[in-house]
């Protein structure tokens, strides 16, 4: 029941829906470049990730080949490294007061996840 308060509140509040719509974007730009469907792949996966963060967490997937490894790469060049400074940012600035605490921590959560999104799943937390 908390968790499930948590993300209602982190719906509104804490930038799920803005952060959902913006990987959902760049899902949209990475499918019609046709080469980078993968990155649409794993960018649905962060916006499905960000709009319900609290109770799930990531794990490596274990098919995940050199393949992944390779693509997290590029990904951390050219996307990875601005999303993961932008949920330090925004987790820092959550956390200055108490009730945005959890935001700032579920922030925080979401860093590995647009550091190396290939090769991982989103699975429910014990």
């Amino acid at each position: 029941m908390i968790r499930f308060a948590l993300n209602l509140l982190w719906l509104v509040f804490g930038s799920g829906i803005v952060l959902a719509i913006g990987y959902g974007i760049a899902a949209l730009i990475c499918f019609a470049l046709i080469v980078t469907i993968p990155f649409g792949v794993a960018a649905l996966r962060l916006a499905a990730y960000s709009l319900w963060p609290f109770g799930r967490t990531l794990m490596p997937k274990p098919t995940a080949g050199v393949a992944s490894g390779v693509a997290n790469i590029l990904w951390l060049v050219l996307a990875g490294w601005w999303l993961a400074l932008s949920h330090i940012v925004a987790g820092v600035a959550q956390c200055v007061t108490i009730i945005g605490i959890p935001f700032g921590i579920a922030n925080f959560k979401l860093v590995q996840a647009a550091l190396w999104p290939l090769g991982q799943q989103v699975v429910e937390a014990p």
